[in-house]
């Protein structure tokens, strides 16, 4: 009988351990480094451009893919932002949104910004921040470098 009780008051704690969430820790642009994950930012749209559209438009029950690039950014910096299908009409110029478990990608040697399946993005309320278009971070080209081993 010790033992339920013991089960299942720990069971509880886990329970309820589980259930507090942690709060997000927001990164800024300037910050967004190659290869990494997992960022939390608050951006302003300063511009959207369709790149690629495929499918067609005519029925909405055919599969249809849509990327657009728009530049984003913050205080501190911008950077292009890669939409993707239900992402494009939300990424609307002037418009601010939450990046949540945003990554970057390498394109051509260049910083994108992406929100793939795992993460989400959402329309906040409007930011009284200005974008830094000066700091454009996706305008630096990085290259892969091998470092050779010391034997």
């Amino acid at each position: 009988m010790a033992t339920e009780a013991t089960a299942t008051a720990t069971a509880t704690a886990t329970t309820e351990t589980a259930m507090t969430k942690r709060k997000p820790v927001f990164t800024k642009v300037d910050q967004l480094k190659p290869g990494t994950s997992g960022h939390t930012l608050t951006v302003k749209v300063v511009s959207s451009d369709t790149v690629l559209q495929k499918g067609r438009s005519a029925s909405q029950h055919l599969w249809q893919t849509r990327i657009s690039e728009c530049l984003v950014g913050d205080e501190t910096g911008s950077i292009v932002f890669t939409a993707r299908n239900d992402q494009v009409d939300i990424m609307k110029p002037g418009s601010t949104v939450i990046l949540r478990n945003a990554k970057i990608d390498m394109f051509k040697g260049r910083m994108r910004l992406a929100v793939d399946k795992w993460g989400r993005v959402e329309v906040t309320e409007p930011a009284i921040f200005e974008v830094n278009d000066g700091n454009n971070i996706s305008v630096v080209e990085y290259e892969l470098v091998n470092v050779a081993e010391k034997e």
